[in-house]
Parts: structure tokens; sequence; C-alpha cells
């Protein structure tokens, strides 16, 4: 399923931009005890610009007004969407924006957060052409990235300096859209590709659609904990660059290869580069043809 579920949600948020809009709406927030608050709807969503202390995201906040920079934290709230996909400052019409988080960013229950776009794996949602895409938006998270009982979190081509940890959550056994991701035309899910981690990641008791990690380099482990996906294909571990153990346990099924064809069979193997040692499901590769064994390879 990698790329299929993006590929899908990314062309509906395109359409729905270029078509019914997201306004470009000057930003909505509320100073309180040095906190910033972004917020908005999908129709008129608030917007992330400028430079502040600490941030707190209700209901749908973009990062499309330029540069962000947060000092502390970022805490999306329950139900919020923090939108950090654009390449370009869509409200002044000329520059670029990104989000920068010098401390952690939180996304609590219910909450969503789609951080950094390229054109390889992810494009950007207001690139022009997103059939052959070329733009990006590189993001930074200083601290640590931590979701606990989020509706989904997708994270490309961005920095952390921390951890990555998402405990529990997610849309469901179920590949329906809800919350935030309707508005995409998209599956809830979570996904992390084409990024540095400089800790560890963590995933466990993630009940969703799809979860994705792909070409990830992260200086300590990852460990996948009974995370249960209506998709078959998932979860997908894939071509990432491990500095510590890869530990798999009591997940509805793990892979290390994609799906050649629409039927989940004939893979294409993408092993992970393991710098300490394999557990439980990530030992050997998963097989390549239907009904086929485990390895030979390492996952």
């Amino acid at each position: 399923m990698l790329g299929r579920i993006k590929v899908g949600g990314l062309a509906s948020v395109g359409a729905l931009i270029g078509a019914a809009g997201f306004a470009a709406a000057a930003p909505t927030a509320a100073m309180a005890s040095g906190t910033y608050v972004c917020s908005g709807s999908v129709s008129a969503p608030g917007v992330l610009a400028g430079s502040f202390f600490n941030v707190q995201v209700e209901g749908v906040c973009f990062v499309n007004g330029g540069a962000a920079l947060v000092h502390g934290n970022l805490t999306v709230r329950p139900g919020g969407a923090l939108i950090a996909v654009f390449a370009n400052n869509d409200v002044a019409g000329s520059g670029t924006s990104n989000l920068t988080v010098n401390g952690n960013v939180n996304v609590d229950t219910g909450g969503a957060a789609l951080i950094g776009c390229l054109p390889t794996s992810f494009a950007c949602i207001d690139d022009p052409n997103q059939g052959a895409p070329t733009l990006s938006s590189h993001d930074r998270i200083g601290g640590n990235l931590v979701e606990v009982n989020p509706l989904g979190v997708v994270v490309h081509n961005s920095r952390i300096g921390g951890n990555i940890t998402e405990t529990g959550g997610g849309g469901g056994e179920t590949c329906a859209p809800s919350g935030v991701f309707a508005a995409f035309g998209s599956p809830v899910y979570s996904d992390y590709e084409d990024s540095i981690v400089l800790g560890s990641v963590s995933i466990a008791n993630l009940t969703s659609c799809w979860l994705g990690v792909a070409r990830v380099s992260s200086g300590g482990g990852m460990a996948f904990v009974n995370v249960q996906l209506a998709d078959p294909d998932g979860v997908e571990i894939i071509n990432n660059t491990v500095g510590g153990d890869l530990v798999c346990s009591h997940n509805s099924r793990v892979w290390d290869s994609v799906d050649a064809g629409a039927h989940l069979f004939p893979r294409i193997p993408e092993p992970n580069t393991v710098g300490g040692t394999r557990f439980g499901q990530c030992k050997l590769s998963s097989p390549t043809h239907r009904g086929g064994p485990l390895g030979p390879g390492l996952f």
C-alpha cells in the first residue's frame, strides 16, 4: 500500500484547494500566557506564520503563510489538525513556507499532523503539478514528536532531534476516511518517510488502516508493538537505517517489501540496515510470493 493511499488523498486535497478552496485566510490566533493559539476549520483554516514561544493548534491550522518558528513546544489539541505540507507562501503570493519547532511537538487524542513534503514520496499540496511535482518543504523538530492516541500523523522530509513516539490511537481497524483525513479523501493512516530521527522510533497499540516507515535514518532503535491494521499490506518497514535494535511483536503483519502488482504479490524486497539486533517478526525478510517462506535474507 506504500504510496497508493497517499497519492489518492493528495490528489483530492489538491483538487479541494483549487476548486472549493481552502481559504488563504489571515492568521486567527489569540495570545495567552505566552502561547499562540492557531485555530480554524477545514473551510477556513488558521494560518501559522512568524515567530512564537509556544503554540497550540485547535481545529485546523495551515503552515502556508511563510516560515513558522516555534521557540518552545507545539501542541495539537484533541481533535485538532496541523497541516504543514505546503512549499509556497500561499497567503502573500510569493516566498516559501516551512515549520521549525525548537522544542517538542505533541499530538493529543484524536489530533492529526501532516509535516513536510517532497516530490519523490509526498508532493506538497500546493504544488501546481501533482502529476510531476517539483516543490518541497523541509521541516525541523528540535525535540521529540510525541503522539498519544492521535488520529494519524504523516511526516516526510523532516529532521527530528529527539524521539518519535506514537502510542495508541488511529481511526480504528478500517480504511474508511474519518476526521480531517475525510477532507483529503483518504483513509486514516500514519507514515514516516525520507526523514532523519536522531533518537528512536516507537509505535505501539495503534489501530488504523495502514502504517509505513520508509527510508528513515534513526540514531536509536525502532520498535513496533501491537499495531493492528485493516490493510493487509501494513506494517511496511522499508529501507530504513536503524542505529539500534529493530523490534516487532504482536503486529497484524509486517513487511520489508513493496507489492509489485495489484494484489499484494509479487513483492520487491527493500530490506533495512540494522546496527543492533532484529527481534520478533522483523528477523527474516517477508515472502516475495504468495504462500512463500520468510527469508532467507534479513528483515
